[in-house]
């Protein structure tokens, strides 16, 4: 039953309204002890309605104001009561705003503790990539050091693997300044008007040599131009970051298709495999920084783990977002749109 100031006012009236009528109506016939008997009941009834109107408008929900303000003082949120609406208007406003209050604060606190597990999270995993080539080029040199120099064959060979991890770190190093750049809203991007199926095609042939090591077959849709307006060398880095992945989780002696698809103002780019797959559980984790699906190449030194979470920055400095969907055993499709040529 919904009962607010109005609504009991009413009824408040009208019951006294009515007593009033009867007595009226009947007071000619009332003796002294019928006068004495209908103040009686005149007052018990205002009494009992004044009362139950003050109980249920007013005491009652300043009562629960003040027991959810003290929830919130513990930081009890979660323990809140649900909303009356048996309360008058402004105190209904009044608890209503404390409601949503401590539903935002409870929101603020989940979000600080994810953000508190992804950045334990992301320390662990930078500690862990760092130390990777740190320790194998600190391992190379120290051996070096120790008396292999005087060897030609062996001083070589350390020296280029001290070189390639110091290679590997200073690309996992850059990653983390881009995406740290990308985050703060700090890099311009310098667009202009290119055409991407060129683009596609100069990234194939730096990617085909990988290709050919795993059989497989790379697809451009399109010979002819497609002209878009964006920053060349980032969707450069996209596409490889993309086409790199499909030929390094791919099925052996698969295919790799890029297509094109116009719209009205933009044009999606696709990105397509017929590889093993994703499952359900990683899609909405794979563009996280150091997110690997197989574990087993989390050792990968050709990949800093930072590519596809690059990916994602870049597309949305360009006002879009990259969807993924993959189903296991058939494959998995990566597209974005950018804005036609001006």
């Amino acid at each position: 039953m919904n009962l607010n100031s109005r609504t009991l006012a009413l009824i408040t009236s009208l019951a006294v309204a009515v007593v009033l009528t009867a007595f009226l109506a009947l007071a000619s016939s009332f003796s002294s002890r019928g006068f004495v008997a209908a103040l009686v009941i005149v007052f018990v009834c205002c009494f009992v309605l004044l009362h139950f109107s003050y109980e249920a408008l007013v005491f009652r929900e300043v009562k629960n104001v003040y027991s959810s303000l003290e929830k919130l003082k513990r930081q009890d949120f979660k323990k809140v009561e649900s909303r009356s609406t048996f309360a008058a208007d402004p105190l209904k406003k009044i608890k209503d705003e404390i409601y949503m209050i401590a539903e935002g604060k409870q929101q603020e606190i989940d979000e600080l503790k994810r953000l508190q597990v992804m950045r334990r999270e992301f320390l662990a995993d930078v500690s862990h990539e760092l130390k990777t080539p740190i320790f194998a080029a600190q391992g190379f040199i120290h051996t070096l050091l120790d008396g292999a120099m005087d060897d030609p064959v062996v001083r070589d060979k350390f020296l280029q693997k001290a070189a390639r991890s110091l290679d590997g770190l200073d690309a996992l190093v850059q990653d983390l300044i881009s995406i740290s750049q990308f985050e703060k809203g700090v890099v311009e991007l310098a667009k202009r008007n290119f055409n991407v199926v060129q683009l596609v095609h100069e990234v194939a042939e730096q990617l085909e040599q990988k290709a050919a090591e795993q059989q497989m077959t790379l697809h451009v849709e399109t010979e002819e131009p497609v002209m878009l307006y964006a920053d060349p060398n980032r969707i450069r880095q996209v596409l490889i970051n993309l086409i790199d992945n499909a030929i390094k989780y791919g099925r052996k002696g698969g295919n790799v298709w890029i297509t094109f698809d116009e719209g009205k103002r933009k044009y999606t780019i696709t990105v397509k495999d017929d590889g093993t797959g994703i499952a359900e559980e990683h899609i909405n984790r794979i563009f996280e920084r150091f997110y690997r699906i197989d574990k087993s190449r989390a050792r990968d030194n050709t990949s800093t783990g930072l590519g596809l979470s690059i990916c994602k920055h870049i597309i949305e400095a360009h006002r879009s977002f990259i969807a993924i969907k993959s189903e296991i055993g058939k494959g998995t499709t990566l597209r974005f749109k950018l804005l036609k040529a001006k």
